[in-house]
């Protein structure tokens, strides 16, 4: 007969969903938990509880080995200690089993049952997040618990799952206690649980229930190349088949319609359209726009609009091909991963006449005059609404695709050239440009959203060099503002002034020139010196808006006048001015005195000044320089004794 630990166990264990070992880890930590809080055991001492399969519990504390024991909380003889471990010695620290009373208190039986309800409430949260997460991206059925404007929430046994209003199909009506067939979108880790995402507009729900519904796809002779899903309305699904002698489209489709009219019931009668996909994307776009038919198609690959492909349909086709608010074209679009231009044979006729006096059309025009004179003739009678014949309409369609394809070898001609002036100027750009993002230069959000199109810096300094009309064509397409060029000049000219050193310069804008030489790099032939201490003069280098001068100063009060102080002597490696003139407030320098402005001194601070000055009572000239003045020295003070 099971013991009543078995029978409770064995229950938390079926209720919860969770392995036994968790359980009865929640169990082991409910016992230290409670013997700690019933015994005062401290943090720092280790204690540890096991649990068999009958139900018997053992507690184990970490006590010292020592001769004599005076706490027993803590300490344990040694004989005691190799009961337990016989290798034990004096100064070791080992577990002991410990005895307990039949019962703890009352407080510490409530910290057990907290530990053990929090211990398995967290294990029933991860092994939930578990669960889900592995079926992440496949499908789950739930009944409707509750439906708010906001979303539907889902109840999936033990866990709930959300329906957000986007991820719903429009025009479904849901209730409570309904069965509802998801798709199981994300699954989030929460504190609360983990936070399940359901959604039924997901074009891979339709993914999967073709993989349920058809088992070629599922066996993997046919595959799914592309989906294209308005939810609600209508799909476009491209498959091809990967064994021969598979039909994929039959086999999606299935005998009389049975495997995807089960699919349109599950979406709620959304329409499907199964196309066959192909390597060619001329057939896979004409294939795509079914039900329309095609009568040409034009493809253009440009470096600004992308990769777009002009179809022209029979006039009969133009609304078909569009589909209801242009929803036939956009899945066609969204499916082939191509821009699609739709136009009429008549509109493409009219656009032809009216560049017709024009290369390259005019070529045509004198080469076949009788047919662009049939051609006339037609299109006046289609603008009178009178009846056109087949052979007239026939001939109408061969004029376009002679127009359209004339046009078009212009315009790839026109790309050619561009391309090849832009590849000419890619090795002026440095290579570090083309790994700097355009959000780098710091411009305007508009200027942003109108450059969308540009990958990097290093594009940006291309098309700025080479195609600046289309540039600037493709900034007031995107909105931006009329000084949009002009900020990206500024913002790739700061680019160049904030370069890292070591870089090459951007050929963006003018090279930089290289700066000035100082005056003083090209040293005058030094003469004879007059006096040899000038030649110990040392100077240091100035701003480059100052210019390095030795200003000879005002003469003193006391008579000075017998001392020649020309010629000043030139300092190598300095320029030197030949005559000496009187310092005003204009000068980078000042002779000292004591009535100078404060505020000039402030604002040539940064400058060190210098000096020469005749010592009488050495009887020759020496240097001095300026020294913050003080009570105990004069601000000038000599350099060279």
């Amino acid at each position: 007969m099971k013991s009543d630990f078995n029978l409770a166990f064995n229950e938390i264990v079926e209720m919860r969903a969770l392995s036994p070992e968790i359980v009865r880890e929640a169990l082991s930590l409910a016992l230290v938990s409670a013997y700690r809080r019933d015994a005062n055991i401290g943090s720092n001492q280790n204690v540890e509880a096991s649990i068999d399969l009958a139900g018997q519990s053992e507690i184990r504390l970490e006590k010292e080995v020592v001769e004599t024991v005076q706490t027993d909380q803590t300490e344990v003889t040694l004989d005691e200690a190799r009961l337990y471990h016989p290798k034990a010695e004096i100064g070791d620290l080992v577990m002991v089993p410990v005895k307990t009373g039949a019962s703890f208190g009352r407080i510490a039986a409530q910290t057990a049952k907290q530990v053990i309800l929090q211990r398995i409430r967290e294990a029933e949260r991860e092994s939930l997040y578990d669960e889900f997460v592995e079926r992440e991206g496949d499908l789950i059925t739930g009944t409707v618990q509750s439906v708010t404007s906001g979303a539907i929430t889902i109840s999936l046994g033990r866990a709930e799952a959300v329906m957000p209003r986007k991820e719903q199909i429009p025009g479904e009506r849901y209730r409570p206690h309904d069965k509802v067939r998801a798709y199981l979108a994300e699954v989030r880790k929460n504190s609360r649980g983990p936070q399940i995402i359901v959604s039924r507009a997901h074009k891979s729900m339709l993914r999967r229930l073709l993989e349920y519904e058809v088992p070629e796809i599922y066996n993997g002779q046919v595959e799914i190349k592309n989906i294209a899903r308005e939810a609600g309305h209508r799909s476009k699904v491209a498959v091809a088949a990967l064994q021969e002698g598979v039909d994929p489209v039959g086999a999606c489709v299935g005998m009389r319609g049975i495997r995807i009219q089960n699919i349109v019931k599950e979406l709620n009668d959304e329409k499907i359209d199964v196309i066959e996909w192909s390597v060619e994307p001329a057939v896979f776009i004409a294939k795509a726009l079914s039900p329309a038919r095609v009568s040409d198609m034009l493809l253009e690959e440009d470096i600004d609009t992308g990769r777009t492909a002009t179809v022209i349909v029979p006039d009969d086709q133009l609304s078909l091909a569009i589909g209801r608010e242009g929803q036939n074209a956009r899945l066609a679009a969204k499916l082939t991963g191509w821009r699609i231009d739709i136009k009429s044979v008549s509109e493409s006729a009219l656009e032809a006449f009216a560049v017709m006096d024009e290369p390259p059309l005019s070529e045509l025009k004198a080469k076949q005059p009788d047919l662009i004179a049939e051609i006339e003739r037609i299109m006046e009678k289609r603008q009178a609404n009178r009846p056109i014949q087949p052979e007239e309409f026939r001939t109408i369609t061969d004029f376009v695709k002679m127009a359209e394809r004339r046009l078009l070898d212009v315009r790839d001609a026109a790309r050619a050239k561009r391309q090849t002036a832009m590849n000419t100027v890619r090795s002026l750009v440095p290579d570090v440009a083309f790994n700097m993002a355009i959000k780098e230069l710091e411009l305007d959000d508009d200027i942003n959203n109108a450059l969308t199109r540009i990958d990097n810096v290093g594009d940006l300094m291309i098309r700025l060099l080479a195609d600046e009309d289309a540039l600037e064509l493709m900034l007031k397409q995107g909105g931006a503002g009329d000084d949009a060029m002009d900020a990206i000049r500024y913002a790739l000219d700061d680019l160049v002034i904030l370069r890292p050193p070591g870089l090459e310069p951007v050929v963006g804008a003018a090279p930089e020139p290289e700066p000035e030489p100082v005056a003083a790099i090209e040293p005058e032939p030094e003469p004879e010196p007059v006096f040899e201490v000038a030649a110990e003069v040392e100077f240091v280098d100035l701003d480059e808006e100052v210019l390095p001068a030795i200003i000879e100063p005002e003469p003193e009060p006391e008579p000075v006048a017998e001392v020649e102080p020309e010629p000043i002597l030139p300092v190598a490696a300095a320029p030197v001015v030949p005559r000496p003139r009187p310092v005003d407030a204009d000068d980078e320098l000042f002779d000292g005195e004591e009535g100078d402005d404060e505020e000039r001194r402030r604002k040539k601070s940064k400058v060190k000044r210098r000096q020469l000055v005749f010592d009488e009572e050495r009887g020759e000239v020496v240097a001095k320089r300026q020294r913050k003045g003080s009570r105990r020295r004069e601000s000038w003070e000599d350099m060279i004794d």
